[in-house]
């Protein structure tokens, strides 16, 4: 079967959604996802997203903290854009509908993580990544312009490869003519055809042996992206992060949210130490880097398997209002914060 469109996304997290609502004005659009509509990465986050809202924070702040945090390896042009822009981007998502917690007067109930100076992150209890997958998905449900199928598994993109030309590496010009797709419904391949494909299938997690992704997370798009162009220009950053909870008979591990370090937990060795300032000032208000090194590096030193989130200094009324559906997870196997 050949189906024809305008614009071809690949993926139904926030990237994809997000873009394919920008340009539906210019054309017809399609979003295919090889599971569930909402079974992307954006689903499953937690803490929230980090922006410039109010005084005395500042874009200029939160772009020292982001090189710092990035360690040498952010390129500055980069996180000027992103950190600048990061506050319209909320607003175009608060006008889609997402609903950010506020406090009392009104203004937005800011969290802070590691690495960050100031209270700057946006959140919807511990399921911002769930709300703006539903915000998303309801635009894009009730859009004219896009229809979006699951179950649909792209294999490869059409290249003039496909057409009978070699391509290679050194190669110029290289163009995208749509995707190859198995229908899992029908199990069969279709041929997408496109003026624009976007690639956004989100990470390569379950590369790994251990890992909190998503069971989708397999790096598809990187692995068509290499076979049409020879090479990747941008891997992505495969991260670590520190707060990941292992329990026997359950799935691999479940996100422990990195503002639950925000307010007020902190790390703690097998001796029940408070370790993480003899690696840094800030504590574990630590980027995710540090604070990694500083685990495993605890760990090696015990001979054990783990170190400890200490939760109590968080009052429990304060836990169960930001953090029900972590609190919720941790009751049912046995674990009280």
């Amino acid at each position: 079967m050949q189906q024809k469109t305008d614009f071809l996304i690949i993926g139904s997290g926030i990237a994809g959604l997000s873009y394919a609502l920008k340009v539906a004005a210019h054309g017809k659009v399609m979003i295919i996802t090889k599971a569930n509509r909402d079974e992307t990465n954006t689903k499953y986050a937690q803490g929230g997203i980090a922006a410039v809202t109010y005084a005395p924070d500042s874009v200029e702040k939160h772009i020292a903290d982001t090189l710092d945090a990035g360690d040498g390896l952010c390129d500055e042009r980069i996180v000027r854009m992103v950190t600048t822009e990061g506050m319209d981007r909320i607003r175009e998502l608060i006008h889609w509908g997402a609903d950010f917690d506020k406090d009392e007067s009104g203004k937005f109930d800011l969290a802070r993580e590691g690495g960050h100076s100031e209270h700057r992150i946006l959140h919807h209890k511990d399921s911002t990544g769930a709300e703006i997958e539903r915000t998303l998905l309801d635009q894009i449900i009730h859009h004219p312009n896009i229809e979006l199928h699951t179950h649909f598994f792209a294999l490869d993109l059409i290249t003039q490869h496909h057409l009978g030309e070699e391509v290679t590496r050194s190669s110029g010009g290289i163009a995208c003519y749509g995707a190859y797709v198995l229908n899992l419904t029908t199990n069969k391949v279709d041929t997408i055809l496109s003026r624009i494909t976007m690639i956004a299938t989100g990470g390569a997690g379950q590369l790994y042996r251990t890992t909190t992704n998503p069971r989708i997370a397999t790096g598809d798009g990187v692995a068509m992206v290499y076979r049409a162009r020879g090479t990747v220009r941008d891997m992505e950053f495969i991260q670590f992060h520190p707060t990941g909870l292992y329990h026997p008979g359950e799935s691999p591990c479940f996100l422990i949210s990195e503002a639950v370090r925000g307010a007020g937990a902190v790390l703690r060795n097998s001796d029940r130490e408070e370790f993480m300032m003899h690696y840094d000032e800030r504590g574990s208000l630590a980027p995710r880097d540090i604070v990694a090194r500083a685990i495993d590096n605890e760990i090696k030193k015990s001979g054990g398997e783990h170190v400890y989130l200490d939760c109590t200094p968080i009052e429990r009324e304060k836990f169960e209002e930001h953090f029900p559906n972590i609190l919720r997870k941790c009751l049912s196997i046995g674990i009280d914060p």
